[in-house]
């Protein structure tokens, strides 16, 4: 679709556009938000049906897991389907699934309710980004992501606060199930009456179709009906793309290795936080979540400062590049500043942990562990973007499918890594590993080119690398070296 078809998403209106990108991003944070809602409420858990500590936790990673599952289908599916069918298939299995949580009769019946919830509710984890990618060209595309990537924080940082105070005001437990229950089912019924399908392909489809019934000539087809396959063989090849894309990528292994550590130390946080707040300083379940909010309030500053520093760099690139388009490096920059930084923030909320020290002290490393983690989140979501364009929603599945193995995995060994090494050493440990994995920005900025010429489903290893010399008047002189 050409730049002045009406049919093409980049051509809509930009409060239209802006519409779409926050039903986007709240369907990102409902899944998130979900994941991380049982914090509050793990102790009623444990005393309804009298289970241990560890698995009150998999209340969370279950969820988690279905994360890793759901990606494998709803990504893939997506490129082949469209946008919004996923989207509107999926919820309401999922808003199914919230309302069998809330009607758990026993342990085994919520672990998989809360396993098939996540599977269902990870269709935003994939797809929300692309569908920010379909209305969005390059240079507002990194504002609109600067205001989606606080979902991802936004949720797991409200899940505990909403249920702690609701398990401090003595609500039922099955209450926090209905409540996600209902955000769920407003969110259908929202993406069923307004979203539109925003996938090029897919609606290039559509307008074949539409051409052959009209004219009765057979010559109009779509690039995608051209493809047509075999069920068989289209199931296999929906369930293997984010696979071969990732064993096939070396950037696209390292940046899922980097962001799969950052987001299990997300989830490791549900663990760490209340050891510090409610055991060493006395917090009660609401006020330690409360103390969530320190993330969230630093990725709130993350997106000011990105939109106020970063993204006006950004956009000066695109003006020395044009009229070509700016290599995928350039989105690198906020990430070199933000991995010291989250390596940083851990040693500080650790060696500030001591109950004998003022719980402000820990409380505030959240600030710029926030804003660290969502500059890193941004940059990298924005490269894979602007790297693999039209199987970008396959390369964030498979990212997707490995971090959320990472977030479902550490809360499992958090309590016990904490209570073991105490606060200090256990918040050290994880600051060396994010020193170890912080040079992979570095590198990629350093090399990234290469690996892009190199690859078979990045499309862009032809894009110049420097910009084109221009003279007074903005015109070209002489034609960048690629």
């Amino acid at each position: 679709m050409g730049p002045e078809d009406r049919d093409n998403p980049q051509t809509w209106s930009r409060a239209y556009r802006w519409y779409i990108t926050m039903l986007a991003a709240t369907l990102l944070l409902n899944a998130t938000f979900a994941s991380s809602i049982p914090t509050g409420i793990i102790t009623d858990l444990e005393q309804q049906f009298s289970f241990s500590a560890e698995v009150g936790t998999l209340t969370i990673s279950m969820f988690v897991v279905g994360f890793c599952v759901g990606p494998l289908v709803w990504g893939p599916l997506s490129e082949n389907v469209g946008r919004k069918p996923v989207f509107i298939g999926t919820f309401i299995v999922y808003t199914g699934m919230q309302v069998g949580c809330a009607l758990a009769p026993n342990t085994a019946a919520l672990l998989i309710f809360r396993f098939l919830g996540g599977t269902f509710a990870a269709a935003p984890l994939s797809n929300s980004g692309a569908v920010i990618s379909d209305v969005w060209d390059a240079d507002t595309r990194g504002k609109a992501l600067a205001l989606f990537t606080l979902a991802p924080f936004a949720g797991p940082s409200l899940g505990p606060t909403v249920s702690g105070w609701m398990g401090v005001a003595g609500v039922s437990w099955r209450w926090v199930f209905w409540l996600l229950a209902l955000f769920a089912g407003f969110l259908l019924i929202l993406t069923f009456l307004t979203l539109p399908e925003t996938f090029v392909p897919v609606l290039l489809v559509r307008r074949a179709k539409k051409l052959r019934k009209q004219t009765g000539d057979d010559r109009y087809w779509a690039p995608l009906e051209r493809n047509e396959m075999p069920l068989g063989k289209k199931i296999y090849h929906i369930l293997s793309r984010p696979f071969l894309v990732l064993v096939y990528e070396p950037m696209l292994i390292a940046i899922t290795i980097y962001m799969s550590f950052i987001y299990g130390c997300i989830y490791l946080l549900f663990e760490a936080f209340p050891i510090v707040f409610t055991e060493g300083h006395g917090f009660n379940a609401g006020f330690t979540g409360l103390t969530f909010l320190s993330i969230f309030i630093g990725g709130c500053i993350g997106v000011v400062l990105y939109l106020t520093i970063f993204n006006p760099r950004y956009e000066r690139s695109m003006a020395e590049f044009a009229p070509y388009p700016v290599p995928p490096e350039y989105r690198l920059e906020v990430c070199m500043v933000a991995a010291p930084v989250f390596a940083i923030s851990f040693f500080w909320f650790g060696w500030t942990s001591f109950p004998s020290i003022s719980y402000w002290a820990p409380l505030a490393a959240g600030i710029p562990l926030g804003a660290s983690i969502l500059f890193i989140f941004l940059g990298l979501f924005n490269y894979l973007i602007d790297a693999y364009l039209f199987v970008a929603a396959s390369a964030l599945s498979a990212n997707t499918i490995f971090r959320s193995f990472f977030g479902a995995g550490f809360p499992l060994f958090a309590s016990q890594m904490y209570t073991k090494l105490n606060p200090r050493w256990a918040s050290s440990l994880l600051g060396f590993i994010a020193i170890t994995l912080g040079p992979i920005p570095f590198l990629l900025r350093a090399y990234g080119h290469h690996l892009r010429r190199r690859s078979k489903y990045a499309p862009t290893g032809h894009l110049p690398l420097q910009p084109p010399k221009k003279n007074g008047d903005g015109e070209v002189i002489e034609e960048p070296k690629v």
